[in-house]
């Protein structure tokens, strides 16, 4: 009898980061999954990883061109003998309880499609625990990204897709760069019940340093303008609060040039801004550490955005 859940994973030279999820999913309360790594064209492959755990999960490991996330994504799903499809990052750690918690709202709630959100776990290091905090913070994503149910557009470190919206949709099309949130638009304007899962949340790792962190978030930047080329109206005012942020650093400079006030006044935002995200760090995470590196993780993560958004939308980057 096939499994309920087929859990996809494209894996990059990320080894050691893929035996800390396969050491995850071997703690599950519920166990009815199989497991699909994709390694997508590596030159530092995870075979000896997925042996050591090949007693312990049911796993099928295949190698393949280098292609990006998403068309690997696509040939897991081809592999899959699930209902449903889940996708993880790589860098992702899986609390034992995650299936219990999508068996429990799937049996009240169904639906065709889910995500869930992010968290910093306590044994990443304290720049992750804060970049974690920034990508999932109301104060710089607006609650975008796991913090809202409205209108909830899963995303590809913890998403979870019926056989039927495979079918319908053809899973991924863009290779990189958001192509989980186009996936989440056509599933919504096929009509298909997608929803947030709170408690289906997943401890999701960020890079190790600020300049790896800057790159992810460009690529960010990058990938909603690419959404909004093809759907009209899905960049909104959030999505433009970044680079208005960045616009908004060389003006305060040039408010300091020629009208003093007025460059005390923009200061005083900038201040008062990053001060509020360290407040409300150190509230959720209960960390003075982590919540003083939320303030250069936030603005990383708002510049390399910003900039990356821009760059894209007017055709200063080109790929």
């Amino acid at each position: 009898m096939p499994p309920k859940y087929s859990v996809i994973v494209p894996v990059y030279n990320r080894p050691q980061e893929l035996e800390e999820l396969l050491q995850s999913l071997t703690t599950q309360t519920v166990k009815d999954f199989e497991v699909i790594i994709v390694e997508d064209g590596s030159d530092i492959t995870s075979d000896s990883v997925v042996a050591t755990y090949a007693s312990l999960l049911p796993i099928t490991y295949f190698l393949k061109s280098n292609s990006g996330p998403g068309p690997s994504r696509n040939a897991g799903f081809e592999k899959a003998s699930g209902q449903f499809m889940v996708v993880f990052d790589s860098d992702c750690i899986i609390p034992s309880t995650y299936f219990e918690a999508v068996e429990k709202y799937l049996a009240v709630h169904p639906l065709d499609a889910w995500g869930g959100p992010d968290k910093g776990h306590e044994k990443f290091t304290t720049l992750q625990r804060a970049m974690a905090f920034t990508m999932s913070s109301f104060l710089t994503t607006g609650g975008i990204r796991g913090g809202k149910e409205v209108g909830f557009q899963p995303r590809s470190f913890n998403m979870g897709l019926s056989r039927a919206v495979i079918e319908k949709t053809g899973g991924f099309k863009f290779d990189r760069l958001a192509e989980d949130i186009e996936l989440s638009i056509r599933m919504r304007k096929e009509g298909f019940r997608v929803a947030l899962i709170p408690d289906a949340y997943v401890y999701h790792k960020r890079r190790t340093s600020l300049l790896q962190f800057y790159s992810q978030v460009e690529g960010f930047g990058r990938g909603r303008v690419r959404v909004g080329k093809i759907h009209e109206g899905f960049v909104k005012i959030t999505h433009w609060f970044p680079a208005m942020f960045l616009i908004g650093l060389p003006v305060t400079v040039l408010a300091f040039i020629f009208n003093q006030q007025l460059g005390v006044v923009a200061v005083a935002f900038y201040l008062i801004y990053l001060f509020g995200i360290f407040i409300d760090a150190l509230r959720k995470t209960k960390s003075f550490s982590v919540a003083l590196l939320s303030i250069p993780s936030a603005l990383v993560q708002l510049v390399g955005y910003g900039m990356g958004f821009l760059k894209e939308k007017f055709g200063t980057l080109k790929t």
